[in-house]
């Protein structure tokens, strides 16, 4: 318990490091794939569809059985139960019955002896299929009027009339593509029958419990015969929130089948082909505003990729539409949200979850104002803030906790944007090959699951005869520290040192029923139930001491180790080892409720969050005029986490997130060929940030005031948000383009900002494309 934390410590507001830091230095902290392989252990793989649409009417599967080493193989037929790991509709086969709609969807699964022996199987050519057309862009699917789930419409006032009163007009679009989770940690799950006719299953998941329930219905079990269990992941960033169900039930059933463990881990190229991304958007507008550039109507089209099934995404979409004000007031909006069947893999989750679309797109409606204008984008920016009178979103909520201004100018006086926007003008005019560009871009980011019912946590927490404490709750821990924060609330509410007090593995078996660690929320929710279990137990302490000290239960303490009150103390485990003499419980569970949120999905109106996280970034870059090629000077965040649990993790998490998103938007470019095969499937076509893309000036500052909500100890999420900082880099490359052009108006650029987009950008602003 005392790897990774120092003796004593404080508990809540501490910077303390991640709880398996030295642990994941050394290489000893264990990811299901180092776990000791049981005897008798199965490797299992999948065989993929060549083709992205067509029928399947022959599966031929007798060469894969001989081969060398295999034990099993399955089918379509072969599945006990359904044959779906859909989260919210059936519409995601396990396995291939009939209907092929994406290139390198599963046709069959294979378990040999070894993990060479399995894959080699996997990829014998034994399909029979009729191939048929594909829709594969989002230009097709419009064209084709394909959609996997009906359109979604949010709407206040009368856009249409207040952008025909306007004093000015703009039409413009934007494109923004997809993204890979590239977690380091590819899918795998380790499936192990268990004695009573169940299987115990060690998932690379953030939703052990939906994993559960569809690995149950696949083999046609009751949940309770099923256990999911997850230590860590090695990343998830939404790729795991519903996709890892797939290869749970394969390793499942083969396990069932066998009666041998097997472990099912797909290598890099296949992960990458399997599994969903980043949603790819389109955005259409019509925007009028006056002479300040401050938006009086709105009327947008946003369109997504969603691929061959639901998945998640209609929460997705919504989101974006949710996002699509950012931090600015919007009179009259009209916005429709298309969500596109295409036959590519089933798009899903990723940091943000819709938002970093919708705010990409308002921030380029901005931008593309301000160059209209011939204006600064902050000051446009600045006229179109939140402010009182103008203080409710499109879908209802009233936004009563805008620090937004404050924070932008703030940050625009401690990051010099001023003298630098100055400096850069005159370094551009000096300049013919190489421009500078700078960009100030806030965030306003909603914290809840859209989805009401999901924001629900568990937690059971055990205090032992030695004073120690053990944690368990349903999120999952998957770099961000989690744990450690459930140790630091924990540890707080007993008065105790954290190193007394161990987070163990997340599993189905002690607390049942949560939701996926998402949306912002583990730390929010999981560290609300961990609190009220222990304060539970605390309770039952402090009516003891009291009775044994002869005063009120108001009159106990618990800090320091020590339990006190009317002038007396114990130690907190002789008290404890008293209560337990006593036969006083010093074991319950907790559970939270986000109070306070109700949404009405048919009129598009109410309160989805709790509440909302702000930030800003300044960023500035150099770019060559002659390659397109760039680089990321300086960034400056003021990021708003109200009053953080541990300052460390969450500054961590906002220098990952940023650069995440900078990769989003500025590198990350995958691209499928007129066959439907995805050509970036590896690290040698696809390009995620490196350590020197990192700028050298990188400064992260937090907000200095507590949230105005009840949440654990007045704290704010800090894993999504942080993410759409980046938003900064694109318009400070945009501003970079802006610079070459001989006429104020528009930069044509969409996203990813590669080098070849922009200098396709600079060529047509010069007139030499």
């Amino acid at each position: 318990m005392k790897d990774g934390a120092i003796s004593p410590t404080p508990a809540v507001g501490a910077a303390l490091p991640h709880d398996a830091a030295r642990r994941h230095v050394r290489g000893t902290a264990p990811y299901i794939d180092d776990l000791p392989e049981p005897a008798g252990l199965l490797h299992a793989a999948v065989g993929l569809s060549p083709v992205a649409h067509g029928t399947l009417t022959g599966l031929d599967l007798d060469k894969v059985r001989a081969y060398t080493g295999v034990v099993a193989v399955l089918s379509a037929a072969d599945i006990p139960g359904e044959n779906n790991v859909g989260p919210v509709l059936k519409d995601d086969p396990i396995l291939v019955d009939r209907a092929i709609e994406f290139h390198g969807q599963a046709l069959f699964a294979v378990a040999a002896d070894t993990l060479h022996a399995a894959r080699r199987a996997a990829r014998l050519d034994v399909a029979t299929i009729d191939p048929l057309p594909a829709l594969l862009t989002i230009d097709e699917a419009l064209a084709a009027n394909s959609h996997i789930l009906p359109p979604q419409r949010m709407a206040r006032g009368d856009a249409a009339g207040a952008i025909a009163k306007a004093a000015h007009r703009l039409t413009g679009s934007l494109t923004m593509g997809g993204q890979d989770h590239f977690y380091l940690e590819g899918q795998i799950s380790l499936a192990i029958p268990t004695e009573d006719g169940g299987v115990l299953i060690y998932c690379s998941t953030q939703h052990p419990s939906e994993v559960q329930h569809l690995v149950a219905h696949a083999l046609h079990l009751p949940d309770a015969l099923v256990t999911v269990e997850v230590r860590r992941l090695g990343g998830g960033f939404g790729g795991k929130e519903t996709q890892a169900a797939q290869f749970a039930a394969l390793a499942a059933i083969f396990a069932l089948k066998t009666k041998r463990p097997v472990k099912l881990r797909l290598d890099r190229d296949d992960d990458m082909v399997m599994t969903g991304k980043r949603h790819d958007f389109q955005v259409r507008y019509t925007v009028g505003f006056d002479e300040d550039g401050r938006i009086e109507g709105l009327d947008a089209l946003l369109a997504s990729r969603c691929g061959y099934s639901a998945d998640l995404s209609g929460a997705i979409n919504d989101r974006a539409l949710f996002h699509i004000d950012n931090c600015y007031y919007l009179p009259h909006v009209s916005v429709e949200s298309l969500r596109l069947k295409t036959h590519t893999v089933s798009n899903t989750a990723f940091r943000g979850f819709g938002g970093p679309q919708g705010m990409l797109a308002i921030e380029a409606v901005i931008d593309d104002i301000a160059r209209f204008l011939g204006k600064d984008p902050q000051a446009v920016r600045a006229v179109n803030l939140y402010g009182p009178g103008r203080d409710i979103a499109p879908y209802g909520q009233v936004v009563d906790d805008d620090i937004a201004p404050r924070l932008i100018a703030r940050l625009a006086e401690s990051a010099d944007y001023a003298e630098r926007r100055a400096a850069i003008d005159r370094f551009n005019a000096a300049s013919p090959y190489r421009k500078r560009g700078l960009a100030l871009t806030p965030v306003k980011f909603g914290i809840s699951f859209t989805t009401t019912f999901l924001n629900q946590a568990g937690a059971l927490v055990h205090v032992y005869t030695d004073g120690s404490v053990q944690v368990n709750h349903g999120g999952i821990e998957m770099g961000q520290g989690l744990y450690q924060k459930i140790r630091q609330v924990t540890a707080d509410c007993f008065g105790i040192d954290i190193d007394k007090v161990l987070a163990t593995a997340t599993t189905t078996g002690k607390v049942p029923n949560t939701s996926a660690t998402a949306a912002s929320s583990g730390a929010d929710m999981n560290g609300k139930a961990a609190e009220a279990a222990a304060l539970q137990i605390r309770t039952r302490l402090a009516a003891f001491a009291a009775q044994k000290f002869g005063v009120t239960a108001a009159d106990i303490s618990f800090n320091n180790g020590q339990v006190s009150g009317g002038g007396q103390s114990l130690p907190f485990p002789d008290l404890v080892r008293a209560a337990y003499l006593a036969r006083i419980s010093l074991s319950s569970t907790g559970f939270y409720a986000t109070p306070k949120i109700h949404f009405d999905k048919e009129t598009f109106t109410g309160r989805p969050f709790l509440y909302y996280a702000y930030g800003a970034a300044v960023a500035e870059v150099e770019v060559d005029c002659l390659t397109g090629e760039n680089k990321l000077l300086r960034v400056d965040i003021l990021h708003d986490c109200g009053a953080s649990l541990n300052p460390a993790l969450d500054k961590g998490q906002i220098e990952g997130g940023f650069i995440q998103g900078m990769g989003w938007l500025t590198m990350e470019e995958l691209v499928w060929d007129a066959t439907g095969r995805l050509r970036t499937h590896a690290p040698s076509t696809y390009k995620i940030p490196a350590i020197s893309d990192t700028p050298e000036a990188f400064t992260v500052t937090l907000w200095d005031e507590a949230n105005r909500e009840e949440t654990i100890h007045r704290s704010k999420a800090v894993g999504e948000p942080p993410l759409m900082l980046a938003n900064a880099v694109f318009f400070a490359l945009r501003d970079a383009v802006a610079a070459t052009a001989a006429l104020p108006g528009p930069v044509p650029l969409d996203a990813p900002a590669t080098p070849e987009r922009l200098l396709r950008a600079i060529q047509t602003l010069s007139g030499s494309a």
